[in-house]
């Protein structure tokens, strides 16, 4: 098996397709009207079940960030537990055409702003893709096993905003 360039920087890849992300949901917020303001927080440690949380309109989102080219044949992911503990937690999985790196579209889990994740619970358990010393890959158990056909498609990133916050019709919890 040859490395490619994504698997060789897999890591600077995360954090381009997050940089992109997170300008093209600013962009977005920016042009509406009035313009909304967003205030992105990251977690230390990746132990929360969580990337990044963005607030904007009201509205708290803990995300947890995906992403694959679109010519990938991924057909799972995996998803912290944790993450439905988060009140308005979702997953939010990034597809990008590996030569231009443009964003899109979207594959959505997640409820209404103010609802927590649906339940992951029951879904497979992840196992770790290294085995230990005796060859055995062992279960993560704070991990599901999440199929693509459990995902909503969202065409762009304006899809995304009113997934994440709501439409102007139907406004998140206040946050106090």
């Amino acid at each position: 098996m040859t490395a490619t360039q994504d698997s060789l920087r897999s890591s600077h890849r995360e954090a381009l397709i997050e940089h992109l992300f997170l300008g093209e949901i600013m962009k977005h917020l920016w042009r509406g009207d009035p313009p909304a303001e967003l205030e992105i927080l990251k977690p230390q440690v990746d132990d929360a079940g969580y990337d990044l949380a963005l607030e904007a309109k009201g509205v708290l989102r803990h995300i947890q960030l995906k992403s694959s080219s679109r010519d990938a044949k991924t057909a799972t992911v995996n998803v912290s537990v944790k993450l439905a503990h988060k009140p308005s937690g979702c997953v939010l999985w990034v597809l990008f055409d590996p030569n231009t790196m443009a964003l899109g579209p979207f594959r959505w889990l997640g409820a209404e702003p103010g609802l927590r994740l649906p339940s992951i619970a029951a879904l497979k358990v992840a196992k770790h893709t290294k085995g230990n010393a005796q060859g055995m890959k062992l279960p993560r158990a704070g991990l599901r096993v999440v199929p693509r056909r459990r995902f909503e498609i969202l065409r762009d990133v304006g899809a995304v905003v009113e997934r994440l916050f709501g439409d102007g019709a139907r406004p998140g919890p206040v946050l106090h």
